[in-house]
């Protein structure tokens, strides 16, 4: 997995499309002790761990020297590192989920994102068509994470990578996790792929044009172009070569789509519409499963039936080539935005069914109590945390159930208030 890039950003934390390429320019210490004791110029930190920075800066050079880093790279590196307040706001924040899928489809797969990749696929037809011939992964699809990811290079995030990676693995919430991130990045540098000034990402550390992280970038970078320089953030070869080796890697199965859109019958039993249950595409076609237009199911291989807002919303069978773009960024949300790009690039169509566009998102205080008020109903939605998953979508199932509602387990502001209601003793059931 390659967690935390500019578009797990907007969908995980559901923060501002740029919140990844925000530069921060810090004001060094007053203490002036510190830097003339490193040599570095550091901002204030919002929260000052118990070990200073130069000490830790002084451990994290020999754990790098033992790691085969050469001085000279390090020492380079950390020239005039700066810790980042921003990107510790940026990691504190949490912003919590207030976008519906659609409205997040709405900006990822535009009109005006959509022909500019059919451009993109036609001027790099060449090189796509000699990458995807080598990996099996389709030249739409490796456009269409280019520009996800980055909008085709446009937002590869305005950060350095040692500062931010080194800010995160100093005083972040997840230290250990940045601290191998940030001794990879090193390594990357230590080759010789790019250099120090040239190394901007995210404020997370993810880099290049399709935002991978150091390590990710260790395993599956390649030098497409024969320069000897494994160049993500300049070099088109070796970003689709790159990026195609992680999706082949992440299980893509060449020649199979991702899934399609769906229609179901009206007794579908939408227990068994959750991701984590999958079936050979012959029993979805005897549950009644249909192709939108009409038709047989194709093919033989497991599915799983995706439902993202309800009995009324778009309903789609989605394949292993899915869970391949989920391996990339674990969102429903985001494969759906790659699988949907590349199928509009190529002419197929879009999505068909009407969204419930009149739905607005739950807050994190809202999912919180249907959370509870789910519990104390003894409906089992699991530890309340407020992000709405499996369980609480079976809990809100077995709820709609009691009331004669449909079952599709989509929890809404509507529903919310029937829970208010048969939790206090009003008219929840009709």
């Amino acid at each position: 997995m390659r967690p935390l890039s500019l578009a797990s950003l907007r969908l995980l934390l559901a923060a501002s499309v740029l919140a990844g390429c925000q530069s921060t320019n810090s004001a060094p210490l007053p203490a002036a002790s510190a830097a003339q004791a490193t040599g570095v110029a550091i901002a204030a930190p919002i929260a000052q761990p118990p070990v200073s920075f130069p000490d830790w800066l002084s451990a994290l050079r020999a754990e790098a020297l033992a790691q085969g880093i050469r001085p000279a790279t390090f020492d380079r590196a950390f020239a005039n590192v700066r810790l980042k307040d921003r990107v510790i706001e940026l990691d504190s924040s949490q912003p919590e989920f207030a976008r519906q899928p659609w409205q997040y489809l709405d900006s990822a797969v535009n009109d005006v994102r959509v022909r500019q990749g059919r451009e993109r696929l036609q001027q790099n037809a060449g090189l796509l068509g000699r990458v995807s011939q080598r990996s099996g992964v389709p030249a739409e699809i490796l456009v269409a994470f280019w520009g996800i990811e980055t909008d085709y290079g446009r937002e590869t995030g305005g950060f350095s990578v040692i500062d931010a990676l080194t800010t995160l693995a100093y005083q972040g919430r997840r230290a250990g996790y940045f601290r191998g991130e940030l001794l990879a990045a090193l390594k990357i540098l230590d080759s010789g792929d790019i250099a120090p000034e040239r190394m901007a990402g995210s404020w997370a550390g993810a880099m290049g044009m399709t935002q991978f992280m150091p390590t990710i970038f260790l395993k599956h970078a390649i030098d497409e172009d024969g320069d000897g320089k494994r160049d993500i953030w300049g070099s088109l070869p070796d970003v689709f070569g790159s990026t195609a080796k992680f999706v082949l890697a992440n299980g893509w199965r060449t020649g199979e789509r991702w899934g399609e859109e769906v229609a179901l019958p009206r007794d579908f039993p939408w227990d068994q519409a959750e991701l984590t249950i999958t079936k050979p595409v012959s029993e979805w076609r005897r549950l009644g499963v249909r192709p939108l237009g009409g038709g047989e199911l194709a093919g033989e291989d497991n599915a799983a039936v995706l439902l993202l807002a309800g009995a009324g919303g778009p309903v789609f069978l989605v394949r292993e080539n899915f869970r391949a773009i989920m391996k990339y960024n674990p969102s429903t949300s985001y494969a759906l935005a790659v699988a949907l790009l590349a199928d509009r690039m190529t002419g197929r169509p879009g999505v068909q069914g009407a969204w419930p566009r009149h739905e607005p998102a739950l807050s994190k205080d809202e999912r919180l109590e249907l959370q509870q008020r789910l519990a104390s109903m003894g409906f089992e939605p699991g530890n309340p945390d407020g992000i709405v998953g499996a369980n609480t979508r079976n809990a809100v199932r077995r709820f709609q159930k009691s009331i004669g509602a449909v079952p599709d387990g989509f929890a809404t502001k509507a529903l919310l208030e029937r829970l208010r209601q048969a939790s206090t003793g009003g008219p929840a059931a009709g």
